[in-house]
């Protein structure tokens, strides 16, 4: 099996999710090949089986997908969408108090947006996650949380202000920066999970 995973490339910490995909990808043995690029244009979108919605400023990344005409295709995408921080707020159905971000409604989730604060309250967490023998430490940066899950959602990570980790078919959303760090544990899990859904 070959994969293609694109990194949405608008704004955001777009090098680190394209160093941690490679990286997951090339140490996945039963991958026969595979490329990962930074994905930019509406067209790029269909030739992939996995998106990457990077962490960055989410009102930002929003207005940049309807001004790159990239909403309508992410939102009928048929592969896996991986999505962190502000990645998790757009790939929301629903954002509480904030009309500022246009979600894309890939996930039924309901999100808070800076649910812990500022720049300045960010921090890291060992966090249990369904699926991992053991804790993942997690990086929240002015991070969201999920505040409610529709019932085709698999809740696989939480603390006590919330969802910070949730699964639904082949995509993965996470309040955090797993791809900070050398633990690429979760970008296995969604490839695993994405090849399974693929191989159907």
């Amino acid at each position: 099996m070959e994969i293609k995973a694109g990194v949405l490339a608008l704004q955001g910490d777009v090098s680190e999710h394209l160093d941690a995909f490679d990286r997951t990808l090339d140490s996945i043995k039963d991958i026969d090949g595979y490329e990962v690029f930074a994905l930019k244009r509406p067209e790029d979108v269909e030739s992939c089986q996995a998106i990457a919605i990077p962490g960055g400023e989410s009102t930002t990344i929003s207005r940049l997908i309807d001004r790159n005409n990239l909403r309508e295709p992410l939102k009928t995408f048929s592969g896996g969408i991986f999505a962190t921080c502000a990645g998790m707020v757009l790939s929301a159905s629903r954002i509480v108090d904030d009309d500022d971000v246009k979600p894309l409604s890939i996930m039924d989730i309901e999100v808070k947006r800076n649910a812990f604060g500022r720049q300045k309250d960010s921090f890291e967490s060992e966090i249990q996650i369904e699926g991992l023998s053991e804790p993942f430490r997690a990086v929240f940066i002015r991070a969201p949380v999920a505040v409610s899950a529709g019932p085709g959602v698999k809740v696989i990570g939480k603390i006590d202000d919330g969802i910070v980790a949730a699964m639904q078919g082949k995509n993965m959303a996470l309040a955090f920066h797993p791809e900070l760090g050398d633990d690429l544990r979760l970008h296995e899990l969604f490839i695993r999970n994405l090849a399974g859904h693929l191989r159907v």
